[in-house]
């Protein structure tokens, strides 16, 4: 499958894009409709992230970005917030002791600040080690990020270092959370929702938009395929016109 889609035919659009990012939805009603609580779902949309993870890599995608726990999400309840960082916790630890050997650089986009600082040390941990894999596959977790609130840290940090007025598109994008990372050709949102919700509000100018009635947690490879079938159908012109 990988090799099939890493083909081009001349003047073609390729067949297999650089960079995907997905908004998990629907990991609450999964659970809802099983009669088990919403932790669950969570848990389950974890073990889904891990498969869809190693899923893209095996395509040869270069990056991946899913979106795990917005700005918003501190208004659920302590207990939804507690099971998610618990989760968080456990990735980070399992990512420490396997990112060299599956070759996968994890990268945490999003303020961070409000973490605990066990789970900020995790996090310099896992990007000491991804700096040692240059050219690996990248997995990006948005976690306490929201589009908006990343412009705004963006400008902010220009602006420790120059006069704003000076301030242009490419100038902005280098001290954005996702700096040096290209721009996501495809963004698939889950769970029957049609919004972007806050998410790579800078970065998604000219994304593909696909979006998907199923939920995250039931959410497999073969909807990915299906995914890239649908955005191999797009014409991307990016503001231009065909000759």
């Amino acid at each position: 499958m990988a090799e099939a889609l890493t083909a081009q035919t001349a003047g073609a659009a390729p067949l297999l894009p650089r960079h995907i990012a997905i908004i998990m939805d629907g990991n609450g009603r999964w659970a809802k409709s099983r009669g088990l609580p919403r932790s669950a779902g969570h848990a389950a949309g974890a073990e889904t992230f891990r498969r869809i993870a190693t899923y893209c890599k095996d395509l040869g995608l270069e990056y991946l970005t899913v979106y795990a726990f917005s700005t918003e999400n501190w208004k659920r309840s302590s207990e939804e917030v507690g099971a998610i960082m618990g989760l968080l916790k456990k990735y980070l630890l399992e990512s420490i002791e396997k990112m060299e050997r599956d070759r996968i650089r994890l990268k945490i986009l999003g303020d961070i600040t409000p973490l605990s600082e066990e789970l900020r040390e995790l996090i310099s941990v896992t990007d000491a080690i991804a700096a040692r894999l240059p050219g690996c596959f990248q997995a990006n977790v948005c976690l306490n990020y929201g589009g908006r609130d990343e412009i705004v840290r963006a400008v902010k940090r220009f602006a420790c270092r120059e006069d704003v007025s000076a301030l242009t598109e490419d100038a902005l994008s280098a001290n954005l959370d996702t700096a040096g990372i290209p721009d996501p050709d495809l963004i698939i949102r889950t769970g029957g929702e049609y919004r972007i919700s806050n998410f790579l509000l800078w970065e998604c100018a000219y994304s593909e938009l696909i979006f998907s009635d199923v939920l995250w947690p039931d959410f497999t490879g073969g909807d990915i395929d299906g995914a890239l079938a649908e955005f191999r159908r797009r014409d991307r012109r990016f503001g231009g016109v065909k000759a």
